[in-house]
C-alpha cells in the first residue's frame, strides 16, 4: 500500500480475504493509514467484520463493534445485516440476546416482517413456546406475512397442539394471507403426528387442486412417515414412486432412510439391500441420515450389534461423520441388550472419534445401568453428569433412588441427594421419601450436615 491512501475499501478487501475472524477484528480496530485523521468506515466494512464475528460466536467482540456502529453519523444498515446477528444468537441457544438485538439502536427503525420472522427462527430454535411467540407479535406490532404464521405453526405443532395449528392456519386465511408450501407442509406433518392421515392427505389434495402449489419432498417425508407409523409400508412406497415420477421433486436420503427404517420395524428386511441398491442407482448419498436409519434397524431388529458397528465403520471409511444421532442409537442398542459395560466404553470413546457426548448420551446411558442394577456404575456417571451440568430424566433418577433404598448404602443415597437437587433432578414426593428413610434410623442421623448442605444449596 506504500503511496496509496488506506481507504475503506482497501480495508473491505482485506477483510473479505482475511478467514480467522480475531484477526479480522484486529484489522478492523487498527486500519494501515498514516493519515492522522479518523478513519472513515464505510457500512461495508462493518457489515462484513460484524458477520464474521457473529458466524464465529465473538459474540461481546460483535456487541462492541455495533456499539460504534449506533454511534456513527450517516451509517445505516441494511436489515438483512440484524438479522444475521440475531440468527446467530439463535444458533447459539441465546433468546434473550436474540431479543435484544432486534431492537438495537445501530438498526434504524422501522422493523419489518423479515426481522420479525428471523426472530421468531431464533426463538423456535431455542425451543421457546408458542405463547412467547406470539408476544413478540403482539409487542411489535408488525403485520404479519405467510412466513410468520409458518413459524408460529411450527411452534405451535412442536407443542403437540394440534387445535393450536388449525386456528393459526384459520387465521392465515381471514387475514388473506396465501399460505404456502411450508405452510401447507407444516399442517400435514401436525395432522400425521395427531395419526389423522385421511385428513392429511385432504389437506395435500387441497393444496394441488384450490391453489396449484406442488408438494414438496418434506410433505412426502411427512406423509410417508405416517403411512409408515401406521404399518402401511406398501402405500409408502408407493408415495415414494409418486414422488420419482414428478420431475420437479428429487427423491433424497429422508425418503429412504424412512423406509429403511419402516422395513425394518416390519420385518422385511430382507428388502433392504434392494432398496439401498435402488437408492446408489438413482444417484441418492447415503448422508448421516440413511446410516442413522441402518444402525438404528440393525440395532432393534438384532441381539448381536454387530452389523450396526459395520454401519459405524462404514460411514468412518466413506468419510461420512458420525453425529450424537448415531452414538445415542448405539448406546441405546446396547443398553437394551443388557451391554452396558460395551455402551460405557463406547461414550468414553465418543471424543477420540470426533463426536463428544451430550445430555441424551449420558441419560441413555444412565437409564440403562440403573435397568441393569449396577448402581455404583451409574453412580459414576451420575458424577460427571453433575460435573456437566446435566441432569438425568426422571424415570431414571426414580430407579436409581429407589434402588439405592433398596441396598441400603446409606453413604451413598445422601450423596446422591445431594448430586441430584444440584442439577434439580429431584422430585420433590421422592426427596421426601428419602429424607424420611434416612430421618427415622437413629443410626443415619450422622447424614444430617449433608441433609443441611442440601438444603442451603
Amino acid at each position: 500500500m506504500a503511496g496509496k491512501k488506506f481507504s475503506s475499501y482497501h480495508l473491505a478487501a482485506a477483510l473479505r480475504r482475511e478467514p480467522d475472524p480475531a484477526a479480522a477484528l484486529r484489522l478492523f480496530l487498527n486500519p494501515s493509514t498514516t493519515s492522522t485523521a479518523p478513519f472513515r468506515y464505510s457500512l461495508l466494512c462493518y457489515d462484513l467484520i460484524i458477520s464474521k464475528l457473529a458466524a464465529a460466536r465473538l459474540f461481546p467482540a460483535m456487541e462492541s463493534v455495533l456499539s460504534r456502529l449506533a454511534s456513527s453519523p450517516g451509517l445505516r444498515p441494511r436489515e438483512q445485516l440484524l438479522c444475521c446477528v440475531i440468527s446467530a444468537y439463535g444458533r447459539a441457544r441465546l433468546p434473550a440476546a436474540a431479543r435484544r438485538a432486534f431492537a438495537h439502536p445501530a438498526f434504524p427503525e422501522p422493523r419489518t416482517a423479515r426481522a420479525l420472522n428471523t426472530l421468531l427462527h431464533a426463538l423456535l430454535a431455542c425451543r421457546a413456546p408458542l405463547r412467547d411467540l406470539l408476544m413478540v407479535c403482539h409487542e411489535t406490532r408488525i403485520p404479519p406475512d405467510a412466513g410468520t404464521y409458518n413459524v408460529l405453526m411450527r411452534a405451535a405443532a412442536a407443542s403437540g397442539s394440534l387445535d393450536h395449528v388449525r386456528h393459526l392456519f384459520d387465521e392465515m386465511l381471514d387475514r388473506s394471507i396465501t399460505p404456502t408450501v411450508v405452510t401447507f407442509g407444516t399442517l400435514v406433518a401436525a395432522l400425521c403426528d395427531a395419526g389423522r392421515l385421511e385428513d392429511a392427505f385432504e389437506v395435500k389434495e387441497v393444496m394441488v387442486k384450490r391453489y396449484n402449489l406442488t408438494p414438496n419432498a418434506c410433505m412426502y417425508v411427512s406423509l410417508m412417515k405416517g403411512l409408515c407409523g401406521k404399518g402401511e409400508v406398501d402405500a409408502a412406497v408407493r408415495l415414494k414412486e409418486e414422488m420419482a415420477g414428478n420431475a420437479e421433486l428429487v427423491l433424497d436420503s429422508a425418503v429412504y432412510a424412512t423406509l429403511l427404517r419402516a422395513f425394518f420395524r416390519a420385518g422385511r428386511r430382507g428388502e433392504v439391500v434392494g432398496l439401498l441398491d435402488e437408492m446408489k442407482g438413482r444417484g441418492v448419498v447415503a448422508d448421516k441420515v440413511v446410516h442413522n436409519a441402518l444402525i438404528a434397524g440393525f440395532c432393534e431388529d438384532e441381539r448381536d450389534p454387530s452389523a450396526a458397528f459395520a454401519v459405524l465403520d462404514d460411514m468412518q471409511k466413506n468419510v461420512c461423520k458420525a453425529d450424537t444421532v448415531t452414538y445415542d442409537t448405539l448406546v441405546a442398542g446396547l443398553c437394551k441388550l443388557g451391554r452396558w459395560r460395551d455402551a460405557a466404553e463406547l461414550v468414553e470413546d465418543m471424543p477420540r472419534r470426533g463426536c463428544h457426548p451430550h445430555v441424551v448420551t449420558y441419560r441413555t446411558l444412565f437409564d440403562g445401568m440403573c435397568a441393569a442394577g449396577e448402581f455404583l456404575e451409574a453412580d459414576q456417571v451420575l458424577n460427571e453428569m453433575v460435573f456437566k451440568c446435566f441432569a438425568p430424566s426422571k424415570d431414571g433418577v426414580r430407579t436409581f433412588v429407589q434402588g439405592i433404598e433398596k441396598e441400603g448404602d446409606v453413604a451413598l443415597l445422601g450423596s446422591v441427594l445431594c448430586r441430584l437437587a444440584k442439577v434439580n433432578a429431584l422430585e420433590s414426593s421422592g426427596w421426601e421419601k428419602a429424607v424420611s428413610g434416612l430421618l427415622n434410623d437413629p443410626t443415619k442421623m450422622r447424614l444430617e450436615k449433608q441433609l443441611d448442605s442440601l438444603r442451603i444449596a
